[in-house]
């Protein structure tokens, strides 16, 4: 079991296609329209194709389609980087059994001793890594200091964050601008999703996570997609309060599962002296743990 590709492909392109209008586009209106954005014909028109062969693409349809058809109905749709890198993804999912059934198959790689201690010695920063079903499967001291909350009563990981996020009622808390947050978070599950249609794991996650929350599903239902790369994010730390701090996604070589993510801010700023106040916490609390133990 897996996503179903077709019906992912055919909401996709029905919803950006709504999102542009024939003035984006340059074309003239002459009447009332009935339907939001462009007509399939505008679109086909627009990308150089005909009117069938785009219809077949909206109807779910991208096996065999050129990357240069793609690339074209993108430009048409005015997607994004990501919008169009999603795309390409979607039409990957849609070709032979062959490649769908390599992609089903690939395990979720074992973390390399050299990347755990990659992670311990990074002692200013927080840092996290995480797997495509955005499992925090590690973290450095720092890391889990400050996702605290997130870990709860695990006190480490791995621990899922979209599980958190969506359905602890500690989240909207923890990110002040939870809304903002949660939707960047669905819009990357559904990239996650296009690139492993077939990881029943994820596929369950996203199952659960329709069934047990309304934001979720609505969102779900939006189509947006979204990359964690780099940004600003905001947090209310349980004892450390405030914290806006910039990040960064690095992807694991060799490990095209897994990736770190890394916070940080400008020493002396706010932000920068409750991260040190953070790491002093951190420590007090992993010194305390360790005593516990002896």
């Amino acid at each position: 079991m897996g996503i179903d590709n077709r019906a992912e492909v055919r909401a996709f392109l029905t919803s950006r296609r709504a999102k542009v209008s024939p003035e984006q586009a340059g074309i003239p209106e002459y009447s009332t329209r009935r339907v939001a954005g462009l007509r399939r014909g505008e679109v086909a028109a627009l990308a150089q194709v005909s009117v069938e062969y785009y219809t077949r693409m909206e109807r779910g349809n991208l096996a065999g389609v050129s990357d240069s058809v793609l690339e074209a109905v993108a430009r048409a749709l005015h997607l994004d980087e990501t919008e169009t890198n999603h795309l390409h993804h979607l039409a990957r999912a849609a070709g032979p059994t062959t490649v769908r059934a390599r992609v089903r198959r690939d395990p979720v790689p074992e973390i390399r001793p050299t990347i755990r201690r990659l992670l311990a010695s990074m002692t200013g920063v927080p840092a996290l890594l995480r797997n495509y079903r955005f499992d925090i499967v590690a973290a450095n001291p720092l890391g889990t200091a400050l996702y605290s909350p997130v870990f709860g009563a695990n006190a480490a990981p791995p621990v899922n964050s979209m599980r958190f996020t969506f359905l602890n009622p500690h989240a909207q808390a923890f990110y002040p601008e939870w809304a903002q947050t949660a939707r960047a978070a669905v819009g990357a599950l559904r990239i996650a999703a296009a690139q492993n249609p077939h990881d029943q794991q994820l596929m369950n996650l996203i199952g659960e996570l329709s069934m047990r929350s309304d934001d979720f599903r609505t969102w779900w239902a939006a189509q947006d997609v979204y990359q964690h790369r780099s940004g600003t994010k905001r947090f209310r730390h349980p004892v450390v309060g405030e914290l806006e701090l910039d990040y960064e996604a690095l992807d694991v070589p060799g490990d095209a599962a897994l990736t770190i993510v890394t916070y940080s801010a400008d020493p002396g700023t706010p932000s920068g002296d409750s991260l040190e106040l953070l790491a002093t916490w951190a420590a007090t609390q992993q010194s305390a743990a360790v005593r516990a133990e002896r």
